[in-house]
C-alpha cells in the first residue's frame, strides 16, 4: 500500500524536493547578508541616538524582503491543502481507480490512512523545513526588530508553520472526500483555508490566554512612538502604541482615547489636533499634533501578552492544529467506512 502511494506521489516529492532546494539556497544566501548587516548595525550602535537611525536603516533593508517571505511561507500550507489534499481522495473516487484498491486484502480505513500518512508526513516536512531556514536567516532582524507576535512573522516561525500543514493536509483530504471532485474540493480548500489563516490570528489567537491589563498615559512621547493616529472609520483612535515596561508586548487590544474621567475624546477635538494643531515647533513622528492632544491629558487602556508568553503561543497553537488534522482524518476514517461507495 505505501509502494503504491509512494509511486503516486513521487512527481510532487521531487518538485518539493526541488523547491525546497532553491530555499535553501537563496535563504542561506539572505541570512549571512543579515547577519552582515547586523554586524554593522551593531558596530553603528555608539549612542542612543546613533542606535536609533542604525535600527531604522537595519529595518528598512529587511522589512519588506522578509514580510513578503513570511507570506511566501503562509502559502505553503494552503498550496499542499490545495495540490496535494484535495486531489488525494478526490481523484481517486473521480475516476474509480479506488474500487480496484477495496477489491484486494487492503481495507478502506487502511488504504485512507496509508496515503494520509505518507503524504502528509511529506507536508509537514517541506513545510517544517522552510519554516526553520526562514527562522534561521531572520533571526539577527527579529531579535531587532522585536515583531514576533506580528500575524505574519509569528505564523512564519519556528513550529507554527508545521501544525498549519498539517491541518491545511487533511482538511483538503477531507474536502475531497465529500466533494469527490476534485476541481470544486481544490477551490473550496484553498478559498476555506485562506480565510481561515486570517481568521485564526486576528479572533482566535488573542483569547488563548488571558490578557494583561495596562493604562498608558498619552505623553508627547507615547505619542510618537505610536504607529498612527486616526483610522479609515474614523474615531479618536491611536495604534501600535508601546508600554514602557514591556516594549516588546503583544497589544492584542486598545481603546480610543479616552479622558481623565474615562469617556471618549470627542472626535471633533481629535480632529481639531489632527488637522490644525497650534504651531509649537515640535518634533516627532506626530510634531505638533503630539503636543495638542498631550494637552488633554489622555490615556488608553490596553490588553496584552508580554513576549515571555511567545513560545507558549507557539505551542499552544500548534497542538490545537494538530488535534483539529487528527480530528479531521478521523471523521475521513468513519465517512469513507460508512458513507463512501
Amino acid at each position: 500500500m505505501m509502494w503504491l502511494s509512494w509511486r503516486q506521489f513521487r512527481v510532487q516529492a521531487l518538485f518539493a524536493a526541488c523547491a525546497l532546494a532553491v530555499i535553501a539556497v537563496y535563504l542561506g544566501y539572505l541570512g549571512s547578508e543579515i547577519r552582515d548587516a547586523y554586524d554593522v548595525y551593531r558596530a553603528n550602535c555608539e549612542s542612543l541616538a546613533d542606535c536609533a537611525q542604525a535600527k531604522s536603516q537595519f529595518r528598512s533593508a529587511y522589512q519588506n524582503t522578509l514580510l513578503f517571505l513570511a507570506t511566501g511561507l503562509a502559502l505553503i500550507p494552503a498550496l499542499i491543502g490545495t495540490f496535494w489534499g484535495a486531489p488525494l481522495i478526490a481523484r481517486e473516487l473521480e475516476n474509480g481507480t479506488h474500487r480496484m484498491v477495496w477489491n484486494q486484502s487492503v481495507t478502506r480505513p487502511r488504504w485512507l490512512i496509508g496515503k494520509v500518512l505518507l503524504v502528509g508526513l511529506a507536508a509537514v516536512l517541506v513545510t517544517g523545513a522552510a519554516a526553520a531556514l526562514l527562522t534561521w536567516a531572520a533571526r539577527p532582524f527579529d531579535e531587532v526588530v522585536k515583531e514576533q507576535f506580528d500575524a505574519f512573522v509569528f505564523g512564519a516561525r519556528n513550529i507554527a508553520p508545521i501544525g498549519y500543514a498539517a491541518v491545511a493536509f487533511t482538511f483538503g483530504t477531507v474536502v475531497g472526500l465529500l466533494l469527490r471532485r476534485t476541481l470544486p474540493a481544490m477551490a473550496v480548500t484553498l478559498v476555506v483555508f485562506l480565510a481561515f489563516q486570517f481568521f485564526f490570528p486576528n479572533v482566535v489567537r488573542p483569547s488563548l490566554m488571558s490578557p494583561d491589563k495596562a493604562r498608558l498615559s498619552m505623553t508627547v512621547e507615547a505619542i510618537n512612538q505610536a504607529q498612527n493616529l486616526g483610522s479609515l472609520g474614523g474615531g479618536s483612535v491611536i495604534g501600535g502604541v508601546k508600554i514602557p515596561d514591556a516594549p516588546d508586548a503583544w497589544i492584542a487590544e486598545t481603546s480610543p482615547l479616552r479622558t481623565a474621567d474615562g469617556k471618549t475624546l470627542s472626535s471633533a477635538k481629535f480632529n481639531g489636533c489632527l488637522d490644525s494643531p497650534p504651531k509649537s515647533g515640535a518634533g516627532g513622528t506626530f510634531g505638533d499634533t503630539a503636543v495638542c492632544l498631550s494637552k488633554l491629558n489622555l490615556h488608553v487602556d490596553v490588553l496584552y501578552h508580554p513576549s515571555s508568553r511567545y513560545w507558549a503561543f507557539q505551542w499552544l497553537e500548534t497542538a490545537i492544529y494538530l488535534v483539529l488534522s487528527g480530528v479531521l482524518t478521523a471523521f475521513g476514517v468513519w465517512r469513507i467506512r460508512r458513507r463512501v461507495s
